[in-house]
């Protein structure tokens, strides 16, 4: 009998850790979506401007507002998450979460999906402070509960546009946010099997200067990642005009590479791997920069250079900025804040300098838009109606609209007429190789930013000696 109950609680034993992994698992995968809504929609854009008939300065709200928030919130809660429950702190968050996720797939218009993006931002916020030791409650160690934490964070960051394209093309922009709601149900039952003394707040007082090199790593990665997830994915969605579910496939390169590279990650020196990590950023950066015209392959070569420049440089600054030393939980609640304040700064630094080079492009492809319609072979009867056309298509654009290039040409028979289809297409790979071009030093700008982080990868291996 002794050995049947033994047997029996082995059993039992085992099936609590089973359920504990489960429990970790869903609240790991809701942390990645949290990291991942930074760019999840960038995909779903096109189809938001379509959608809600509005400009694309406002549309570019769904995706800054949220990040405006987690950014605030977070930093705002560092002092606060030594004194709270934390485990009543990751609840909350996730229950404002969940409920905004549905709200934003149920909205009726723009302000609406908005107002509830800034919701869904704090509950985000709230949350990603309060999950780290509870993960660490649930698989037993707070060292595992922080390398999971990082890790799903790290991946949500490079996978958000390539998840949110394959939802968009697959069922519908609001898709993204149905899918949400599951993942943080899942999680709210996994707070429920976290315990622990330690859940009922941090009582260590830590100095958060020493997360101080680590953190200075993390904004300018950060700050960088916004040339690869928002103005690549723009470049490839809306200039190029490919599908979002094919964006998505070259999009992909970025998070593959990030997965790859992390075994080398772990057996690099900290300070060598956030360098050449900071480097390898910087070199994909400049490759999209260079870009002469619309290449999908040389572009997912690029994004797969930035992708595993991600992969080697948030582990070790991640490291630095979310340690014991500090404070664990108010370390990694003030790192949440850093790494969304460089979105939104880059974005904020990138967006005029975007819209400034663009305008330029878009008056450089009027004019020799104009002149492949007028040298192309074909009757005035054809050129002068297109040559209009396409001069009203680019004052529209001026104001914030994306401009239906083939709709001018379908007017003129361009599906039974070779020479005006001919033209469509020399028309079209003229005005992307100029559009492309507009992306050139904002592309630049983000690799610098992401060279930046080289050198502060040096104060790594400064913080480690003086310990």
């Amino acid at each position: 009998m002794d050995a049947v109950g033994a047997t029996g609680e082995q059993a039992a034993v085992g099936r609590g850790r089973v359920l504990r992994w489960l429990l970790a698992a869903a609240l790991a995968t809701a942390v990645s979506v949290a990291f991942a809504d930074s760019s999840i929609v960038v995909l779903a854009l096109p189809d938001l401007y379509v959608a809600f008939r509005t400009s694309i300065q406002g549309i570019a709200w769904v995706i800054t507002g949220y990040n405006v928030v987690v950014a605030v919130v977070a930093i705002a809660l560092v002092p606060l998450v030594s004194r709270v429950s934390l485990v009543w702190l990751t609840r909350a968050g996730i229950v404002l979460f969940l409920g905004a996720s549905i709200g934003c797939a149920l909205a009726g218009d723009l302000t609406t999906l908005i107002a509830v993006r800034l919701v869904q931002g704090l509950g985000a916020a709230l949350f990603l402070a309060g999950s780290l030791p509870l993960l660490g409650s649930l698989l037993g160690s707070r060292g595992r509960g922080t390398a999971t934490w990082l890790l799903a964070g790290t991946l949500g960051a490079a996978l958000g546009p390539a998840l949110g394209g394959v939802l968009t093309e697959l069922f519908d922009w609001r898709a993204i946010f149905v899918a949400q709601a599951p993942v943080a149900g899942l999680a709210l039952l996994g707070t429920l099997g976290a315990h622990g003394a330690s859940l009922a707040g941090e009582r260590h007082e830590g100095r958060l200067r020493e997360t101080g090199w680590g953190n200075l790593g993390l904004f300018f990665v950060f700050g960088a990642l916004v040339g690869a997830l928002f103005l690549g994915v723009v470049l490839v969605i809306t200039v190029w005009g490919y599908s979002p579910i094919a964006g998505a496939g070259i999009v992909s390169a970025l998070p593959a590479a990030t997965i790859l590279v992390r075994p080398i990650a772990s057996r690099l020196w900290p300070a060598a791997c956030a360098a050449g990590g900071a480097v390898l950023l910087a070199a994909g950066l400049a490759a999209l920069a260079l870009l002469p015209a619309a290449s999908p392959v040389y572009a997912a070569l690029a994004l797969a250079l930035c992708g595993a420049g991600l992969g080697l440089a948030v582990p070790p600054f991640s490291a630095s900025a979310t340690t014991e030393r500090a404070g664990l939980v108010r370390s990694a609640t003030f790192s949440i804040g850093v790494r969304h304040l460089g979105l939104v700064l880059a974005l904020a630094l990138l967006a005029p300098l975007l819209s400034h080079d663009l305008d330029a492009a878009g008056q450089r492809a009027s004019l020799t838009a104009t002149a492949v319609v007028l040298d192309g072979e074909l009757p005035l009867t054809k050129k002068i109606p297109l040559a209009l056309d396409m001069r009203g298509l680019f004052d529209a654009a001026q104001q914030g609209e994306v401009p239906d290039l083939d709709a001018p040409f379908e007017a003129q028979g361009a599906a039974t007429d070779e020479r005006v289809a001919q033209v469509r297409d020399d028309l079209t790979g003229t005005i992307e190789a100029s559009i492309t071009r507009g992306f050139r030093w904002s592309f630049l700008v983000s690799a610098l930013l992401a060279l930046l982080a080289a050198p502060v990868a040096l104060g790594l291996l400064r913080r480690r000696e003086e310990r």
